[in-house]
């Protein structure tokens, strides 16, 4: 049988394991791992050899890739979308660029 004691520190381990968490619920690790993920979106378009995407916005969330902003065809929407999908850790991406 477990005491008192042991059962008030698991409870207040298990507390300070959740507590970690910051208050959007990501770890320090998931969040570390989403700004990695814009940074590479970012470079990856604005290294584009065909179009320069710099002033597209990205944020990421949990791996899901958000694009906003405002491209010139159907074509440049769709090769914005494809690059993206390329980076490392990208889940899913919210294609939400307007078409000039």
């Amino acid at each position: 049988m477990i005491s008192h004691f042991a059962r008030v520190l698991l409870g207040i381990a298990f507390l300070s394991v959740v507590g970690c968490q910051s208050t959007t619920g990501k770890t320090a690790g998931r969040t570390l791992d989403d700004a990695t993920i814009t940074a590479a979106v970012q470079s990856k378009l604005s290294s584009d050899r065909i179009s320069n995407f710099s002033r597209i916005d990205v944020d990421t969330e949990r791996g899901v890739v958000t694009l906003n902003g405002v491209v010139k065809s159907a074509e440049q929407k769709m090769r914005v979308a494809e690059l993206t999908r390329e980076v490392n850790g990208v889940r899913t991406v919210n294609n939400n660029l307007q078409i000039q």
